[in-house]
């Protein structure tokens, strides 16, 4: 069985059991320290004009999803896993402007020029980074932006940690060999000919550490002011982009 399979039968399963509880709530906010990349990325998608045609790659059972139906945005969301589609179609069956589809982002099953904005939270390192950008770029409409969050692979503790959960079967070969770099983010610039990039988290290994001597919202404070201050980009933990096409 090839690593994709592998983990679409992982998140099919996650997403029956939320279908067998018929409770769509999803996992607990983030502490403050975390924060830092997800308002990045949320402050990229509020400057998208209402009634654009948006694109969710990789959207799992919607943990961003709602986000970009209340800005008014028409919203397709796909995802590999058939059963996080149903959960999505459930999840937000109320929204008019919204539709979900069974997706893979290798081949995805739109015209060229179909959307505004094709937007991704943590899903590139589920596909050949080089065929996705290209598809990417292929159903965006000339002027349209591909807006990103997701880890990092350059920092050699963070490949330690993700190569130890891919030794306990927590993840699959692929999801690492595909993890973005600066230079697929480099890659993405060329492509696309006008990019904005921010990198978090420099010292995110270091949290449990400091969460023992300093309150979530210091390790938050003294997180941010080490990666403005550095400027730290292959250290990083996260970034978000947004990367236009011209």
């Amino acid at each position: 069985m090839n690593d994709k399979n592998i983990e679409k039968i992982r998140y099919d399963q996650r997403a029956k059991k939320i279908l067998d509880l018929e409770s769509y709530a999803l996992s607990d906010e983030l502490p403050c320290f975390l924060q830092l990349p997800v308002s990045s990325y949320k402050n990229l998608l509020a400057g998208i004009p209402r009634g654009s045609k948006v694109l969710e790659i990789g959207a799992g059972m919607g943990e961003n999803t709602e986000f970009l139906l209340e800005l008014g945005l028409e919203v397709c969301a796909t995802d590999i896993s058939t059963f996080c589609v149903e959960v999505l179609v459930n999840k937000f069956a109320k929204y008019n402007s919204f539709n979900a589809e069974v997706a893979d982002m290798e081949q995805l099953p739109f015209s060229d020029n179909s959307f505004n904005v094709v937007c991704s939270a943590g899903s590139l390192s589920y596909g050949d980074n080089s065929i996705v950008m290209n598809e990417i770029y292929r159903v965006l409409d000339k002027g349209g932006a591909f807006i990103a969050l997701d880890s990092l692979s350059n920092n050699p503790i963070y490949k330690v940690n993700r190569y130890l959960h891919f030794l306990l079967g927590n993840r699959t070969k692929s999801t690492l060999d595909c993890m973005p770099t600066v230079d697929l983010i480099n890659n993405y610039a060329t492509k696309f000919g006008n990019m904005e990039v921010a990198y978090f988290g420099s010292l995110t290994w270091l949290f449990p550490i400091l969460t023992k001597f300093f309150s979530d919202e210091s390790v938050s404070v003294i997180s941010e002011r080490f990666d403005k201050k550095f400027n730290v980009k292959k250290s990083a933990f996260k970034f978000t982009m947004k990367a236009s096409k011209s």
